[in-house]
């Protein structure tokens, strides 16, 4: 990243999307190391958890439809989907966390033309990992706090006006407000996540910086989020169509498109995280935050030892 502060702050949507690929295929191998040892599985689980839960949501609707008496077989199928949506959800979050360490704290190493090796890399992510989970975990209960009170207008509407045109009309407004709050939610815990790893704060502090930081960048952000999120979608759709439902009927075309969308997934993950990154240092350098490169390449060091990653802030 050799972008002067003024050519960070000015790139926009396929500006941020050129310079994510430079950035990768400039470290070609660290990028694949890191894709092969923490992305494939993560990817793996994503698709893992979409062929499972098909297979568990088919048992249930099948016994339900056959049978009223197969409540037995229907509430052990429900709790192994359980079971298994807490274990995918935990090792989802594990891998997604580790692999945001690796590649954030990577980008931060070609910042300060550091060398990179893949086993430096990896003796840093567990300790970027716990401040990543603290951040994750203040995202999670702020996103309960806001579901909490999400129910509770429902309630309210049901109650008082369900039925009428304004409630209609009023319930439309509500959904929006709350996809737009869900959103703007995910955005700040995405970007509170690299600044987690590359600044001393972490958890609320985090999300609170990143609340400052997304303020003028708000298009390019959502605009990133929209088009990952649409690809997710995508991927799985395709995956869904190809692989899950025509599994055991074509399984010569189900096999190459597995394979494909697992790839697909894998480059879109990879990018999405170090797009993550380049939005970071594009808010920074868009709040005028200096970042010098010298006390970086300092802090990236301290990292093995006792002290936390750190871009000290200061203000031109």
């Amino acid at each position: 990243m050799v972008r002067t502060e003024e050519d960070m702050q000015s790139l926009g949507f396929f500006g941020t999307i050129k310079e994510s690929f430079k950035i990768v295929f400039s470290r070609k191998k660290i990028f694949t190391h890191i894709t092969l040892t923490l992305i494939l599985p993560l990817a793996l689980i994503y698709l893992a958890n979409v062929e499972i839960s098909d297979l568990f949501s088919s048992n249930i609707l099948n016994n339900q439809v056959h049978s009223s008496k197969r409540h037995h077989r229907i509430s052990t199928h429900w709790a192994l989907l359980s079971l298994f949506k807490t274990l995918y959800f935990i090792f989802f979050l594990i891998l997604y966390l580790l692999s945001t360490a690796a590649v954030v704290y990577t980008i931060a190493c070609i910042c300060t033309d550091k060398q990179t090796p893949f086993k430096r890399v990896m003796s840093v992510v567990p300790k970027v990992w716990k401040r990543l989970l603290v951040t994750f975990l203040w995202s999670f209960f702020i996103v309960f706090v806001y579901n909490v009170v999400a129910i509770g207008i429902l309630v309210l509407w049901v109650a008082f006006l369900l039925g009428s045109v304004v409630g209609i009309v009023l319930g439309v407004g509500i959904l929006v407000l709350y996809l737009v709050g869900l959103l703007y939610i995910s955005i700040v815990w995405q970007l509170a996540s690299v600044v987690s790893v590359l600044e001393e704060k972490y958890g609320l502090k985090a999300m609170k910086k990143s609340r400052i930081l997304i303020k003028g960048k708000m298009g390019v952000t959502v605009a990133m989020f929209v088009l990952f999120g649409l690809c997710f979608a995508g991927i799985e759709i395709v995956f869904e169509k190809f692989v899950v439902f025509e599994w055991s009927t074509k399984l010569a075309i189900s096999i190459p498109i597995g394979i494909l969308c697992l790839v697909l997934l894998m480059v879109v993950i990879l990018f999405d995280l170090v797009v993550e990154t380049i939005i970071y240092f594009i808010c920074k350098s868009y709040h005028h935050e200096s970042i010098d490169k010298s006390s970086l390449s300092h802090h990236l060091e301290e990292y093995h030892g006792s002290k936390h990653v750190q871009l000290e802030r200061s203000t031109v």
